[in-house]
């Protein structure tokens, strides 16, 4: 679910590609999971664009709601000419005065019509009326960590990199200049929900069984496959993540979702692929493929299964799918997919070594492993 403080906004061609997904057959529980929308959204986009080829609701409106929405404006406007005419024969200050006091409620613009002030006048007035404050000290070290972040952390991690610096400073206080410089995070909160789907029957245990601590770090790998748009058609992501530190040991990209996809996700392992004691994925086919076996059964690695349909049981490669989602898929566009492999292994990179992690009070997943720290057990904090 998206921070109303920071909504996220989605592009035409976006809502598009949704509904092309929809249209195309794909399940609509799907869709609303793999990209965190609700039902509503997805449902208005469905019948706007299937309706007039346009996700605008302004384009989907009847003469008589136009009607209305005109009426209310006009209304609207109607009150703001009572509460600002009542001193309009009062000086020019005095002018400005009620048009700032009332800057909240209604366009500035509109009020400097009423009273015969020139814009120009009252922003001139404004400004030579109050003092500059002081510049906070603290706003060049927000703002570089915000850069170091490839403008991707809020004001708690902020908080967490100005701390290692010996700076402190308040969320508040760091929320403020953020404001102020026009600065937001990457970031949405995200409410799993279980989603029946068509799943692997398999009758394999799920070893992992929700427990994403105490594992001693390479021996246990969670991994999931996601859509990320690419030219004019879709390609998919594996990622293989480590519970006991949040780390992506390995990653692939490719336009096919396959058994070739993972295997090349293991590929790109830094460490023995024998380390690793259980593989544990949700009941997705593509995980259900006799090379997969071959290549778990040689190297004496117990394969782990999801319930059905519950995404919790898999929630860690799920909320890193999230991350990547925020900060780097909906942040980027991605022409080919050679280029989507070459910018994902950069943000992999990044967010092993760089990128602080709440789950691990702050650290880098590298950082935490290299401590050797463990997440206690019957920790699913994601």
């Amino acid at each position: 679910m998206a921070d109303p403080k920071h909504p996220r906004h989605f592009t035409d061609e976006f809502k598009r590609q949704i509904v092309e997904l929809v249209n195309a057959g794909k399940p609509k529980a799907d869709v609303m999971r793999e990209y965190d929308l609700s039902k509503s959204t997805v449902d208005r986009w469905v019948k706007s664009i299937n309706a007039t080829g346009s996700p605008h609701a302004a384009d989907n409106r009847t003469p008589e709601q136009n009607r209305v929405i005109e009426l209310e404006r006009e209304n609207r406007r109607l009150r703001m000419e009572v509460d600002v005419l009542k001193p309009s024969g009062a000086d020019i200050r005095t002018k400005v005065t009620v048009i700032a006091a009332n800057a909240d409620r209604y366009p500035v613009s509109a009020q400097c019509e009423i009273l015969g002030v020139a814009r120009s006048t009252y922003y001139s007035m404004r400004s030579r009326g109050a003092a500059p404050g002081a510049p906070d000290p603290v706003e060049p070290a927000v703002l570089a960590a915000h850069e170091a972040s490839r403008g991707r952390y809020g004001a708690r991690k902020i908080e967490a990199a100005l701390s290692r610096d010996g700076i402190t400073a308040s969320r508040r206080r760091i929320c403020r200049i953020m404001r102020k410089n026009g600065l937001t995070s990457a970031y949405g909160r995200r409410r799993f929900k279980c989603h029946p789907g068509r799943p692997n029957e398999a009758d394999l245990p799920n070893v992992v069984a929700g427990e994403f601590g105490g594992h001693a770090p390479r021996t246990h790998v969670c991994s999931d496959l996601t859509y990320v748009r690419v030219g004019g058609g879709w390609n998919y992501v594996c990622l293989l993540v480590d519970p006991s530190n949040r780390e992506i040991v390995g990653h692939s990209a490719g336009p096919r979702k396959d058994a070739a996809l993972v295997r090349a996700a293991f590929a790109t392992l830094e460490f023995p692929i024998s380390d690793i004691e259980a593989f544990h994925t949700d009941r997705g086919s593509e995980f259900d493929n006799a090379k997969i076996d071959e290549m778990l059964d040689v190297f004496g690695i117990e394969r782990s299964l999801s319930r059905k349909g519950c995404p919790y049981d898999n929630a860690v490669d799920e909320s890193t799918n999230k991350i990547l989602k925020a900060e780097l898929v909906y942040r980027e566009m991605f022409g080919t997919t050679r280029e989507l492999q070459v910018k994902l292994a950069d943000y992999v990179h990044w967010y092993n070594n760089f990128r602080m992690h709440s789950t691990l009070g702050y650290m880098t997943p590298v950082e935490f492993r290299k401590a050797g720290l463990v997440l206690p057990k019957s920790s699913k904090k994601m």
